[in-house]
């Protein structure tokens, strides 16, 4: 309990930058040494969401490769400045050689800017994602790490020299919470880097406080859940073009997943364009 109270003090101060780059009212720019523009601000971090959005008539097509062959694909729109949705479908077991085990459903996303960054006040949306990550378990009826559900995120960015620098912080309720009644209300926070315009650096701490029981309200033991260590994911994002991201995943390096004996290796691959 200790170590989380440390986590959430330490995010929190990550808000509190002392020298700040206020976000343009649309969208921030960020234009690297060959005078490319990547105009688009991160929308996530790991699997944390931030307050950015897809610019009106931006979109992306993403696809992320999970544990034991698994595949989520996805396309999200900018429908204006400050609303984006967006629908993702995949399974475990889709780059393999034995049938997919395909999720149930198509889900979806959707997010709304309420408050544009400013000098002294971060930006602030308020979002709903079904969307987990890792493999569907029909039993429990969840994904490996729980969708966000519902939630609010509040982001500041800064500047310092050649790289700029965003701090995240959120809320979260997931409805992923059927079989074991975790109800509780989740936190996360995080920071993005991007170095030189090409490179970032992404780190991200989710407290799942909604997935770590040790048993199952009918008494067994709980497989398939958190050990109340948290999720700890770090990332690192190659800027390879203007319109394509390509981007390594090292997820749960706190092993906090019960049935898991290290930390989890993912990729994942962003196109990004406008009509």
């Amino acid at each position: 309990m200790t170590s989380r109270l440390l986590f959430i003090v330490f995010g929190l101060s990550l808000l509190c930058p002392t020298v700040t780059l206020a976000q343009n009212a649309d969208h921030e720019v960020a234009r690297n040494v060959s005078g490319t523009l990547f105009d688009v601000p991160p929308r996530d971090l790991i699997d944390m969401p931030t307050a950015g959005t897809l610019p009106r008539s931006y979109f992306d097509i993403g696809l992320r490769i999970f544990a034991n062959g698994g595949a989520v694909g996805s396309t999200n729109i900018g429908l204006s400045n400050r609303l984006t949705i967006g629908i993702s479908y995949g399974g475990e077991g889709v780059v393999s050689n034995a049938d997919p085990n395909w999720n149930p459903d198509i889900e979806f996303t959707v997010k709304f800017r309420l408050i544009d960054e400013m000098q002294y006040f971060p930006g602030v949306v308020v979002g709903y994602a079904s969307q987990g990550d890792g493999a569907w378990n029909s039993d429990l009826e969840r994904y490996a790490f729980k969708s966000r559900g519902f939630y609010a995120v509040a982001s500041r960015s800064f500047y310092f020299y050649k790289w700029t620098s965003g701090w995240h912080a959120g809320i979260n309720y997931s409805m992923e919470k059927k079989k074991d009644e975790d109800k509780t209300l989740n936190g996360f926070f995080g920071f993005d880097a991007t170095f030189n315009y090409n490179l970032a650096l992404l780190a991200e701490y989710d407290l799942a406080l909604n997935d770590d029981r040790s048993t199952y309200p009918d008494g067994t033991p709980a497989y398939y859940s958190g050990k109340g260590r948290g999720y700890l994911n770090t990332s690192i994002k190659w800027l390879f073009a203007q319109n394509l991201q390509i981007e390594l995943i090292l997820k749960d390096l706190l092993v906090n997943r019960r049935e898991a004996s290290t930390f989890t290796r993912e990729v994942r691959m962003t196109y990004i364009d406008h009509f």
